[in-house]
């Protein structure tokens, strides 16, 4: 299929596979997220100066494969379970895993772009909303919903919390803002896995489910929908849609659970948290120290 380019896939690191336990990690394990984190953010800030009107879905994934190249990774998702690409571009009323193909980009749109890397054993999860040109205050709107949506969960980690609040954290606030919440996908354990336990849900009770402990790692990725929450999947058994094609955003932080609170690994080194949108301000505690 077109933007398929066969290159070798990184071996797992023995011993790493998903389990149903929840594994917890020490000091070398945070330094690796870490670099791969930040490795994960430069290629989604590279991303931002292809978002323009007549730009081809396949570009980002050429860039995406000459930047994980170029440093030594290898994008998690080529290859994986048959997908064929490096990114995952959602666009508009695409809910994600989205195909980077010839489709380009129009005056308005609005594209979501998952990208993961792996670097030296770890694996950095992280995704993003970019806009082309001026985007309709409607679409704006979903963004800054959707960004605040993941960082209300983002907020409530810390040890002794439970992975409940997470998702009542998302849900109330998106709910609040009259959107709805996607329940068919959610966050997950990360680190020398690519989809490791626990699920991390973007709806749920507060104080329900595991407690969260110092040394956890996982994404918190909610998916928003500016219509209802109904989605479903197109015949080439990837691309997810909103049932009503409603307007779909998303934004993903790979993080862990420190002493007293968390650390986003993927956070952008340059403050593009959603490029084109402008955002509130994200507060000071969010590079905590393990």
């Amino acid at each position: 299929m077109d933007g398929y380019i066969d290159v070798p896939v990184a071996p797992k690191p023995q011993g790493a596979c998903r389990t149903d336990s929840i594994k917890l990690y020490g000091p070398d394990a945070f330094e690796g997220m870490r670099r791969v984190g930040a490795l994960t953010a430069r290629c989604l800030d590279g991303v931002s100066d292809l978002i323009c009107a007549g730009t081809a879905l396949s570009r980002i994934n050429a860039f995406v494969l000459d930047f994980a190249a170029t440093h030594e990774a290898i994008p998690a998702t080529l290859g994986y379970e048959g997908y064929e690409y490096a990114c995952c571009t959602s666009v508009n009323h695409v809910v994600c895993h989205g195909f980077p193909n010839e489709k380009k980009l129009r005056e308005g749109d609005i594209v979501n772009v998952d990208v993961t890397l792996i670097h030296d054993g770890w694996y950095g999860d992280s995704s993003r909303m970019y806009v082309v040109g001026k985007p309709k205050r409607a679409a704006e709107r979903l963004i800054q919903i959707a960004h605040e949506a993941m960082m209300q969960g983002i907020r409530v980690v810390r040890p002794g919390a439970r992975l409940g609040d997470i998702g009542h954290a998302i849900q109330t606030y998106a709910h609040a803002e009259r959107c709805s919440v996607v329940r068919d996908f959610c966050g997950h354990g990360i680190g020398q896995v690519f989809h490791d336990s626990p699920n991390i849900l973007n709806f749920g009770k507060a104080g329900t489910g595991p407690v969260l402990k110092q040394g956890m790692i996982f994404t918190v990725e909610p998916m928003v929908n500016l219509g209802g929450v109904g989605v479903k999947t197109l015949p080439d058994n990837w691309t997810v849609v909103t049932r009503d094609r409603s307007l779909s955003a998303q934004f993903e932080h790979s993080i862990g659970v420190t002493s007293d609170g968390f650390e986003i690994f993927t956070l952008s080194p340059t403050g593009l948290h959603a490029p084109g949108v402008e955002l509130p301000p994200v507060s000071g505690e969010l590079n905590s120290v393990m």
